[in-house]
């Protein structure tokens, strides 16, 4: 069975657009993979973190993907800081790594340039990356076409140290899905619903509470007709909302769309908004039940001490190739 591996960075807010997007998604390949799934606390710190805010998001994240249906016996479940060996990997990853090719990633060439003092984490965090992928002999990372870039610098990266010191890494290759539907801000459908978003009234977070939905999807933006039709390019409000009725009630659009002919927006509105505070209530519930348990503590337990397993395996037979160990003359 192929390995498939997930970081999820603590920073914003997790939102319906992951849910549907990225999340439902996972848990269809928990089935077919071996899967790896992990919250990349280090990756937050090249930028300046409140420091509570971040603690608390490295439980609820984690805790809130496995009420979403992240199965803890399908996957092995970790935080990244709690496993020493892979900022050491990194290093020696990075002395395999040029300048060039760590300063020409599109992400680090962006926020440099709106940040004079930008960290040196900044610039070596995509080989962090690298490692989080390369010490466990990933085969497949689920990434969006921005993070493609990524993935390709871990495989240069493996394949560099493979020529200069013997197979050591198995080469990663990029999954990157067609299937899962973007859902779009609710103040602005043209663009995807952000967990960074400055307007939170856009955004539905899995952690609002089921009325502050209802809200915001009663104040969603539609248009001045008040024909409730699939149209993405005419009337991308409204077809937004039947994509989120769609997939969280498993009914086809077509059917929404028969149920509600000759009927106004509000009772559509209320509709999507009903079965949106519904289903999130249900996870809520879910997420509630494992957030502070001793089973959720052992589930962290259980999955990092696999990973420290593999990447302390990694690390020292990285180090016996590059000839950073003590041996008697």
């Amino acid at each position: 069975m192929k390995r498939i591996l997930t970081g999820l960075k603590p920073t914003g807010d997790m939102t319906l657009g992951n849910y549907i997007g990225s999340i439902m998604q996972m848990v269809k390949m928990q089935d077919e993979y071996d899967s790896y799934i992990f919250v990349a606390d280090l990756h937050a710190l090249t930028t300046v973190q409140d420091v509570k805010l971040l603690n608390e998001r490295i439980r609820k994240f984690l805790a809130m993907y496995i009420a979403c249906g992240i199965d803890p016996k399908k996957n092995t479940i970790y935080i990244q800081s709690e496993n020493e060996f892979i900022p050491a990997i990194s290093y020696l990853l990075e002395c395999t790594t040029y300048y060039g090719e760590a300063s020409r990633m599109i992400q680090f060439k962006e926020k440099s340039k709106q940040n004079a003092n930008f960290s040196v984490g900044l610039l070596t965090y995509p080989i962090l990356m690298a490692a989080d992928i390369l010490y466990c002999d990933t085969d497949l990372v689920p990434v969006g076409i921005d993070q493609k870039q990524h993935v390709e610098l871990a495989r240069n990266i493996a394949e560099r140290f493979n020529s200069r010191y013997g197979d050591t890494f198995v080469l990663p290759e990029p999954l990157i899905s067609k299937s899962g539907t973007k859902i779009k801000d609710l103040k602005d459908p043209t663009k995807k619903m952000s967990k960074s978003e400055e307007n939170p009234q856009g955004v539905i977070s899995l952690f609002d509470d089921p009325s502050e939905i209802t809200k915001k999807i009663m104040r969603a933006t539609t248009d001045s007709d008040t024909t409730i039709k699939y149209d993405p390019d005419n009337k991308p409000g409204i077809s937004n909302l039947l994509d989120i009725a769609s997939i969280l009630s498993g009914r086809t659009i077509e059917d929404i769309e028969k149920d509600f002919l000759g009927k106004g927006y509000g009772e559509f509105k209320k509709y999507v908004a009903k079965i949106t505070s519904s289903h999130i209530a249900n996870i809520q519930k879910k997420y509630n039940e494992i957030i502070n348990s001793d089973e959720f503590n052992k589930i962290l337990d259980e999955g990092i001490k696999k990973s420290r397993k593999l990447a302390k395996e990694k690390y020292e037979i990285m180090k016996e190739k590059m000839g950073v160990v003590r041996k008697a003359l």
